[in-house]
């Protein structure tokens, strides 16, 4: 038999200073069984971070050839193409060529990955934006996932502040170059 995925129940509270973002947010957000709870932390703050009109999940990997989060003009035109974790040159490449804008949100070490990209062959590499989440901020919310879950995010200067339960929880995002 199969396993499903676990449906999450999200309230998150967004005050992202940097970009001028105020909202609340309520939505929900699948866990496939071979997701680690780290990527889907991950992806969490990506889509909070990026957070903008005509945001959305993937299907999840029943369809590997959708961003992992995008954003969708009125037209259904992917204008953001956001990754999870450290994809393959070729998936950077068919991102850039598929959307204006690309980045990337890792929860990962990116120093081996940004290595194996030196040379290949991508699409606007330069446009490529790639963002390092703090992994003890990864970790500390794995601990605290819960079905139900209500956060209050705010980022200040590349800082982020999470309040979740009795917790106050601080980390950063750090923008690394895709120099390849």
């Amino acid at each position: 038999m199969a396993l499903t995925s676990t449906m999450y129940t999200l309230q998150v509270e967004l005050a992202h200073v940097d970009r001028g973002v105020y909202e609340s947010l309520a939505f929900r957000m699948a866990m496939h069984p071979s997701e680690a709870p780290e990527y889907f932390v991950a992806r969490l703050l990506a889509y909070c971070l990026e957070y903008r009109e005509g945001m959305a999940f993937s299907k999840g990997v029943s369809d590997p050839d959708d961003p992992t989060v995008s954003v969708r003009d009125l037209t259904g035109t992917i204008t953001h193409w956001i990754e999870i974790g450290l994809p393959d040159a070729a998936r950077l490449h068919k991102a850039s060529k598929a959307a204006p804008h690309v980045t990337v949100y890792t929860h990962k070490d990116p120093t081996v990955w940004l290595r194996q990209l030196q040379g290949a062959r991508i699409h606007k590499v330069e446009q490529i934006v790639c963002h390092v989440l703090d992994r003890a901020l990864v970790d500390a919310l794995v601990e605290r996932l819960d079905r139900r879950l209500s956060l209050d995010l705010s980022v200040t200067d590349g800082t982020l502040f999470v309040n979740v339960g009795n917790a106050t929880l601080t980390g950063t995002v750090e923008r690394v170059p895709l120099s390849v």
